[in-house]
């Protein structure tokens, strides 16, 4: 039977939605990294409370991807981002009406995310629409939604500039959340091959697998290093190089825009090369380029090695999911949310890396060399991996999408 090429093969209203509800929850998520340095003014903060704020909404994102994973198991992804989309409503508001502390604005962190969370359900409706040979670019396509980060670290200073408040930022992000979930509400459907829901007994079993395991590692690197330098390097070019609010998420966005659009292109690339070879290249880039950025040079040279090592992660967060869906076909949703929550781990945790060694060093050059030693030694588990994969389950793998992955 002739294979049906990517655009016809899946269900083009679902995947533009998919994006569409991850690239604008990614965006609210995202909205504290940049608004820290401006909310600093208001509540003056040290290293490590600037490392808190930006980190909590990734914690509270890590958290309820296990949750939404679970309801798009259950009720189906497209349910479950109707949701998400409606909880999300709540922290907007509250960061917007209610916040007159710097304790209160924490509580809203946390709650922003269920925003975060959205992965869970955006990423399991757009691939459950799609054979395996083209999942590796339905899962990018979807995951280009961390795009929605660009939108956080370019308009959300300047609106807070323009408005003379911050707290109007949360207001306004309302909008576009409401003319997403009429869209998504509209168009989006569940696809027709979509496994039937697991037990709650099967996330034990799930957990049992030494690749589940593997994978949360491997996306907690990838996922967790884009996010958590998305969230942080404006405070790092603001207190680095003593750029203002807006300077310092313009250049921001620069380096997000690699690890943003070059998602597609690593699941891309990973259905012809494979998964695993692909992560190969990828985390060797960004352990070079994060060791070069680790010397402090000009702000020229880092913003240059910032984005090829966002570039590097962003990519490597399409070729790990090029090959989760290989592994554990029938229980995507289920391990989405898994792998997702690690991924929101490491974004946690980057941020209080960085602030509790600048606080204690007066550098972010420690920091910086950590970072790199954590992408070179998922570079070597990426290695070792490979090896076992070719022995066991890719020869499972029909035909077609072994020509992908073979490697993989």
């Amino acid at each position: 039977m002739e294979k049906k090429g990517f655009w016809q093969s899946g269900h083009k209203p679902s995947l533009f939605g998919a994006f569409l509800y991850f690239d604008i929850s990614f965006m609210i998520w995202g909205m504290l990294g940049p608004l820290a340095v401006v909310i600093a003014g208001d509540y003056p903060m040290d290293p490590v409370q600037k490392a808190n704020l930006v980190a909590l909404p990734v914690l509270g994102g890590s958290i309820l991807r296990l949750v939404l994973g679970f309801l798009a198991d259950r009720i189906g992804p497209k349910l479950t981002a109707q949701i998400g989309m409606v909880v999300t409503l709540i922290p907007l508001l509250l960061g917007w009406l209610w916040v007159d502390s710097l304790d209160q604005l924490y509580v809203v962190a946390i709650l922003l995310g269920v925003a975060g969370a959205s992965f869970a359900a955006a990423l399991p409706l757009a691939g459950q629409w799609y054979p395996k040979e083209h999942q590796g670019l339905a899962m990018g396509i979807a995951g280009a939604g961390n795009s929605g980060t660009v939108l956080a670290t370019l308009f959300a200073n300047r609106l807070a500039q323009h408005f003379g408040s911050w707290e109007i930022v949360f207001g306004l992000a309302i909008i576009p959340i409401v003319l997403v979930f009429i869209y998504f509400s509209l168009f989006a459907r569940n696809s027709p091959n979509r496994p039937a829901p697991k037990r709650l007994s099967e996330y034990g079993n799930v957990l049992k697998q030494r690749d589940a395991w593997v994978f949360c590692a491997l996306y907690c690197v990838t996922f967790g290093g884009f996010v958590g330098l998305a969230n942080y390097l404006t405070i790092f070019f603001n207190a680095q190089y003593g750029l203002s609010a807006v300077q310092a998420a313009d250049i921001t966005t620069i380096c997000v825009i690699a690890g943003s659009f070059f998602r597609p292109v690593g699941g891309f690339l990973a259905d012809r090369i494979g998964g695993s070879r692909m992560l190969m290249f990828l985390y060797a880039g960004a352990a070079i380029m994060l060791i070069g950025v680790s010397f402090l040079p000009p702000l020229w040279l880092v913003v240059t090695l910032l984005f090829i090592g966002m570039m590097c992660l962003g990519a490597g967060n399409g070729s790990v999911f090029q090959l989760v869906p290989q592994r554990f076909a029938g229980e995507i949703g289920l391990v989405t949310g898994i792998v997702g929550a690690a991924g929101g781990l490491g974004g946690y945790a980057l941020p209080l890396i960085l602030g509790r060694l600048y606080q204690a060093t007066g550098s972010y050059t420690a920091g910086f060399i950590i970072l790199s030693f954590i992408a070179a030694a998922s570079l070597a588990l990426t290695i070792v991996m490979q090896l076992k994969w070719r022995r066991s389950w890719l020869r499972g793998v029909p035909s077609g999408a072994q020509t992908g992955s073979a490697e993989a």
